[in-house]
């Protein structure tokens, strides 16, 4: 079996990013904790993830503070992992993946997910990037002014 090597202290943003986030499991059960999974229970049933495996996501999820327990909303025994800030400021990266994969990855009229805006229950619109002065962007229209090297 390959090492997984740490990307935690490279320069660029997405390579950390994927340090904390980049396997499906993890994403999945950002994913689920939105939809408002909240129980190692529920999020084994849902995505038929062994327990191992979401013992340990979930344990690095929290160490990465993307997650925290609480005690259970019910007043069980019972200890619920919830968004923390920084678990929530990952909302439109989900949403982002949700869309472009709506785009790519679905034959015309194959039946799928949707988000919808909870008030009229009408589709999200479309995330866009924009310029400081809202001019949409393209990904030409944009430069990365990396570091010097270490």
């Amino acid at each position: 079996m390959v090492k997984r090597v740490s990307l935690w202290d490279a320069a660029c943003p997405v390579a950390r990013a994927l340090d904390v986030i980049g396997d499906w499991w993890s994403l999945l059960i950002i994913r689920d904790a939105f939809d408002g999974v909240r129980r190692f229970s529920e999020f084994q049933a849902g995505l038929g993830i062994s327990k191992g495996v979401l013992a340990t996501r979930l344990r690095d999820l929290t160490e990465r503070r993307i997650l925290e327990t609480a005690p259970a909303s019910d007043g069980s025994a019972y200890q619920e992992y919830v968004l923390t800030e920084k678990g929530r400021g990952l909302f439109l990266v989900i949403v982002a993946l949700r869309q472009w994969g709506e785009d790519h990855l679905y034959r015309p009229g194959e039946p799928r997910s949707s988000l919808l805006e909870s008030e009229t229950g009408a589709p999200v619109a479309r995330l866009e990037l924009r310029a400081e002065g809202g001019k949409p962007l393209d990904w030409t229209d944009t430069t990365v002014k990396k570091i010097a090297d270490r």
